[in-house]
C-alpha cells in the first residue's frame, strides 16, 4: 500500500505534464461594445465617449439587442447612432419626442442611412391630441439622457408627468435608466429651475412615486471637478460653452458635467 501512494502522484504529474495545453480563446466585444464601436458613427460624437461612456453605461442598464428600448428625446441622435443599429434586427427603437421638432435629429439619421436607421419608430413625448405616442407595457428598457432638468426647469414642473407616463410605457419587470447633470444635496433645490441640474434625491422621488423602485446606483458618468455653481448653468461647460470663449480652457479642462446615472425596475 505505501508504495502504491509513492507511485500515484509520479504518474499524475507525468500525466500532466504530457497534457496538451489549453487553446487560448480569442475573446469578442458583446453587442453593445461592438454597436459602441461601429464606423456607423459620427467622429464628433465618438469624441465624447470619454465624458458619456456609452458601453459601460448601456451595459449597466443591461441593454440587450432582443430587447424593445424607448429612448425619450434623443434630440440630434448621439445615442440612437449606438441604439438603432443594436437592436435593428432583434429588437426595437422608439424614440419618444415632442412631435414634429423634436424628430428631426432621427430623420437625418434616417436620410444617411436608411439601411442602419430606418427602422427607427417614431412616438411622441408628451401625446398631443391626435399624436401616438409609446404603447403602454411594450418597452423592456426606457432610457433618458440628460432630460430630467428639461422637465422641471423654469418652474414648470413637469417630471412627474414624464416618469408616470415613462411607468406605463414598461412591461412589468422592465428597466427605466436615468442619466442627469448631478446637484449637490446640499444646494437649495430651486436651482433646479434654472441650473440644469438636479438633485439625485428629487430624481429618485419622482421616479418612487411613479411606481419604480430604484434597483442600482452607478459612478460611471460622475465628474468631481464639475461644482455645479458656474455662471449660465450647466451649459458653461462642454459641449455647450454658453460663456464662448470666456474662461474657455478652464471649462474644457473639467470637462462634461458631473452626472448621476440610476436604474429603476417596474415592479412585477
Amino acid at each position: 500500500m505505501r508504495r502504491t501512494v509513492l507511485i500515484l502522484p509520479m504518474v499524475s504529474a507525468a500525466l500532466i505534464a504530457l497534457a496538451p495545453a489549453p487553446a487560448r480563446v480569442q475573446s469578442r466585444p458583446g453587442p453593445v461594445a461592438a454597436a459602441v464601436a461601429s464606423p456607423l458613427r459620427t467622429p464628433a460624437n465618438v469624441a465624447r465617449d470619454r465624458y458619456r461612456h456609452p458601453a459601460e453605461t448601456l451595459a449597466f442598464f443591461g441593454v440587450r439587442p432582443t430587447d424593445t428600448v424607448v429612448e425619450i428625446w434623443p434630440s440630434g441622435g448621439w445615442y440612437a447612432e449606438i441604439l438603432a443599429p443594436l437592436l435593428r434586427d432583434r429588437g426595437a427603437y422608439y424614440a419618444a419626442t415632442p412631435l414634429p421638432d423634436g424628430a428631426k435629429g432621427i430623420a437625418a439619421l434616417q436620410a444617411r442611412d436608411a439601411t442602419a436607421f430606418g427602422k427607427i419608430r417614431t412616438a411622441a413625448f408628451p401625446v398631443q391630441p391626435g399624436q401616438m405616442g409609446v404603447p403602454d407595457g411594450v418597452a423592456d428598457k426606457v432610457l433618458t439622457f440628460r432630460n430630467v432638468h428639461n422637465w422641471r426647469f423654469g418652474g414648470a414642473d413637469r417630471a412627474q408627468a414624464a416618469f408616470d407616463a415613462m411607468f406605463h410605457m414598461l412591461k412589468p419587470g422592465g428597466t427605466l435608466g436615468v442619466v442627469e447633470h448631478r446637484l449637490p444635496e446640499t444646494r437649495d433645490a430651486t436651482a433646479e429651475e434654472k441650473s440644469g441640474y438636479m438633485k439625485e434625491s428629487s430624481v429618485i422621488a419622482f421616479a418612487t412615486k411613479a411606481g419604480f423602485r430604484l434597483a442600482g446606483r452607478s459612478a460611471v458618468n460622475a465628474n468631481p471637478k464639475d461644482t455645479a455653481d458656474w455662471p449660465a448653468g450647466v451649459w458653461t461647460l462642454p459641449p455647450s460653452y454658453r460663456l464662448k470663449d470666456v474662461d474657455r480652457a478652464k471649462y474644457a479642462a473639467i470637462g462634461e458635467s458631473d452626472r448621476m446615472t440610476l436604474r429603476f425596475v417596474k415592479p412585477k
